[in-house]
């Protein structure tokens, strides 16, 4: 009896503890983002993010954002990408601009897995602004209007994030609503 009651106690704790450490799914352009799968698995299944996955692909960066990382990614949306001059993206996804497509995705991409808590707090301690230094070497400047975080590229462009915090078995994916530029 003793025995049965530790081990319904146990199994009481087990699920319980479970439950409540479980990363929930964000929904991501109409499909689940679940927090057990790499940031390519999960990037593929997103309506909005149909031209970040093409350009991914023509850019040869699936395998290094399937990698362990982990990442943070600032990804732009469809929608962000039509904001770019009309035939900007054809131009960019052309093999002979590989490098340059390259740069540009990895100036989305900062090394290590930063929340919205942790930018808030790198802004915080800037005193208004935190300088995330991104893959390709360039600098993204992270600051909030109300509650509301944005992202500045060294361009003076911002983009506001519409969706944190969407977590990832090697990172964490922020969808932004701009493409940021590195300085030319």
């Amino acid at each position: 009896m003793k025995t049965r009651k530790i081990l319904s106690i146990a199994l009481f704790a087990l699920v319980f503890g479970a439950t409540s450490f479980a990363q929930k799914s964000v929904m991501v352009g109409g499909a689940a983002m679940y927090p057990t799968k790499n940031i390519i698995e999960n990037a593929v299944n997103s309506k909005d993010h149909t031209t970040l996955v093409a350009a991914v692909k023509a850019a040869g960066l699936v395998e290094t954002l399937q990698g362990k990382g982990p990442f943070t990614v600032f990804a732009p949306t469809n929608v962000a990408f039509d904001k770019l001059p009309k035939g900007t993206v054809e131009t960019l996804l052309k093999p002979e601009n590989m490098k340059m497509l390259q740069t540009i995705l990895t100036y989305h991409v900062v090394a290590g897995k930063m929340n919205s808590t942790a930018i808030a707090k790198a802004i915080k301690m800037g005193n208004g602004k935190a300088m995330l230094k991104t893959v390709s070497g360039g600098t993204l400047t992270a600051w909030m209007k109300g509650k509301k975080l944005y992202i500045t590229d060294e361009n003076g462009k911002s983009a506001k994030v519409t969706i944190a915090n969407v977590n990832q078995s090697n990172g964490v994916i922020h969808v932004v609503d701009a493409v940021l530029l590195p300085k030319k």
